[in-house]
């Protein structure tokens, strides 16, 4: 009977993901750093970095296993009362494929007590692997179109078999940015908290419940464990929790065609991942640097500020780039174009 009641309030059901999300990964993170304290999994800082980050060595890591744990059982308990869809299975799976990638690169980094996990090209082919999975059942068995649709206008670019190639890009960079955003404490989760938080409205509002409730359990569980990865952190969220989040935010961005969008929504994270191209690029072309150091979050720490201000500032740019890529796409929609 409770079941039926609330199945017929959608909104309900997404909000209550989320409040389940949270308040699992509140209780349960105290546990998992205990749990990884006893098996020794700490966090490696690599020397080059800022000096006043060298305390976090030993910090417990892998917090992002616990993250997907509890958002697959929160998703799976709420959407499973009307029914998961095929959009739904492909959103979770890829957040599971991504996860695990990142769970053997933290792994690796724990076995061999260096900040340095998997090979850049192993990572690279698995998210290959990952994406064209993906790319191929989006399009085969939920009806994903090869069309790309260019914001404000009615003109869709249809990119064929290029189309796997974007894929790629989009799981490749976003997966890849979100890590690269998990420099501070706090950063990521909050970051993407935001960013599921624009992903809630576009889904809801193209009727994609299930996808709706996904984002509500990521926004919920990473709100959850922040409580304990805020400035100092207690423990990380680590690859398997950026990796993971990252390719459910490519997925979100393809299943919802708006993979252009993603640029703007996701905007935080691409000027983390720019900043780092940029300062490689100045270095090797012209032995320079363009930022005291890359990611640019690294960049403001060294010119004094507080790594709670930095990740404070960073949230409210990440909050400004989320919600003009909604109003972006809440303005397309109501134009009809």
């Amino acid at each position: 009977m409770i079941l039926f009641k609330i199945s017929q309030y959608p909104t309900y059901q997404v909000f209550l993901t989320a409040i389940i999300a949270l308040l699992a990964t509140g209780f349960l993170t105290p546990l998992w750093i205990k749990f990884l304290k006893v098996k020794q999994i700490g966090q490696v800082v690599r020397t080059n970095g800022p000096q006043q980050h060298l305390f976090k060595r030993g910090t417990p890591t892998m917090g992002g296993f616990l993250i997907l744990v509890v958002v697959t059982i929160s998703f799976l308990l709420i959407a499973s009362i009307r029914g998961v869809s095929k959009l739904g299975v492909l959103a979770l799976v890829t957040m599971l494929a991504c996860g695990l990638l990142g769970f053997l690169d933290d792994y690796s980094k724990a076995i061999r007590e260096r900040s340095l996990g998997l090979r850049a090209r192993t990572k690279l082919f698995w998210q290959f692997v990952i994406s064209v999975a993906l790319g191929w059942t989006a399009i085969n068995y939920c009806q994903i179109s090869t069309d790309v649709a260019l914001p404000l206008t009615s003109i869709y670019v249809n990119l064929g078999w290029v189309y796997y190639l974007l894929l790629f890009l989009i799981v490749t960079g976003t997966s890849n940015s979100v890590n690269i955003t998990d420099g501070l404490d706090g950063l990521a989760a909050g970051t993407t908290t935001i960013i599921m938080l624009a992903y809630a409205g576009i889904t809801f509002r193209q009727g994609y419940l299930d996808l709706a409730i996904l984002c509500a359990a990521i926004g919920g569980a990473c709100i959850g464990f922040l409580w304990y990865n805020s400035y100092p952190a207690e423990i990380f969220m680590g690859d398997t929790g950026s990796i993971g989040i990252g390719g459910t935010i490519a997925a979100l961005a393809i299943l919802t065609k708006t993979e252009l969008l993603l640029v703007l929504i996701a905007g935080l994270c691409v000027v983390e991942t720019l900043s780092v191209i940029i300062q490689v690029i100045s270095y090797r072309c012209f032995e320079k640097r363009v930022f005291k150091m890359a990611p640019i979050h690294h960049h403001f720490e060294m010119l004094g500020w507080s790594e709670t201000k930095v990740m404070i500032r960073f949230w409210i740019v990440a909050g400004v780039f989320a919600g003009m890529g909604f109003a972006l796409y809440f303005l397309t929609t109501v134009r009809g174009v």
